[in-house]
């Protein structure tokens, strides 16, 4: 047994075991009492719990917990146009989560649609800039020097109000999407 002390405080230490929760921190105990713990293993074993079919259309995007460690609201971003099947799925997947955490989490799921691009932003990256870039390279290569390329107004970000853009305005690329075509406008 240790004892340690200093101005403000007085403390035993017993060496060897001691639970897990006294070894932590307190930020990261903050965290954990706050389901961060509960959140990070649903993301990390999604593809288990729910099955590929699920996974492959939809992602945790967040878990809003009631009183206590129990009833929560899992909320899940869904592609548009697999709403169905997730809604129709929802009972399944409550069962599966509770299950996987021997208790009762999760009471409710809601569903936010997202468009396809935030699942699958390396489909993207592969067509608008990878691609694109071979097809451009041997254009050049070929000696077409002159091409018209069509991007995005996303690439200047999320506008406010319906204002005309300039390409000389400030480069933001608010989606996926956006930057794998900002990415290909910076090469050539």
């Amino acid at each position: 047994m240790h004892h340690k002390q200093n101005n403000k405080e007085s403390k035993t230490y017993v060496q060897g075991l001691r639970p897990f929760g006294n070894t932590l921190p307190r930020g990261l105990k903050g965290i954990l009492k706050k389901n961060g713990y509960n959140y990070s293993e649903i993301i990390s074993k999604w593809g288990i719990l729910v099955g590929k079919d699920i996974a492959n259309c939809s992602y945790p995007k967040s878990i809003k917990m009631k009183k206590g460690n129990s009833n929560g609201i899992l909320i899940l971003a869904v592609n548009r146009g697999d709403e169905i099947n997730v809604e129709y799925s929802k009972k399944e997947i409550i069962q599966k989560i509770n299950s996987h955490f021997g208790y009762k989490l999760i009471d409710e799921i809601k569903l936010k649609t997202i468009n396809s691009e935030y699942l699958n932003p390396d489909k993207y990256n592969l067509y608008n800039f990878e691609k694109a870039k071979i097809f451009f390279d041997y254009c050049l290569e070929f000696g077409l020097s002159k091409i018209i390329f069509s991007s995005t107004a996303g690439v200047y970000g999320k506008l406010k109000d319906f204002k005309k853009v300039n390409e000389n305005d400030k480069l933001e690329p608010s989606n996926p999407y956006a930057s794998s075509k900002y990415k290909l406008e910076n090469i050539y």
